[in-house]
């Protein structure tokens, strides 16, 4: 992956609050779900970023070309669901979205997943995109992610 080619500035400047999403309304059933148990647990939660973000991790994992579509869809759509909740949290289309703070991590996987499948099917722009957008969400979960 390439080194970003420029820094928001503004994402963690003094005045731009940071957004804390409310809590996953899945995340307690996925956190000791079977892996068998985990798309009943989307299907029943579709708004769960969460839940998209660990289907598209365990695409990535299999590592094969129908899997990596698979998880670009997965994630996608997990990112979608995060913009929707961060716009209904009062986020304004920039600024931190902290990793510090659990809820964040399904959107934040999400978008990180995306970046990765966007990768492997060679949307290059969109990697680079939706890196530089986690790098400017929080600079922990990149490194988290990323590392």
């Amino acid at each position: 992956m390439t080194e970003p080619t420029h820094r928001n500035l503004l994402a963690h400047a003094a005045g731009v609050p940071q957004t804390e999403l409310p809590t996953d309304i899945a995340a307690a059933e996925l956190a000791s779900a079977s892996p068998e148990r985990v798309v009943e647990i989307v299907s029943a939660h579709p708004a769960s970023s969460l839940g998209w973000a660990i289907l598209a991790e365990r695409s990535l994992a299999a590592d094969t070309p129908a899997e990596t579509l698979i998880a670009y869809a997965y994630a996608r759509t997990g990112y979608h669901r995060g913009l929707d909740a961060l716009r209904r949290a009062g986020w304004r289309g920039s600024g931190p979205v902290p990793w510090e703070h659990e809820p964040n991590r399904g959107f934040l996987r999400a978008l990180w997943a995306l970046s990765v499948a966007a990768g492997r099917i060679g949307e290059a722009e969109e990697q680079d995109r939706c890196s530089q957008f986690l790098r400017d969400s929080s600079e922990t979960a990149y490194r988290e992610l990323a590392g």
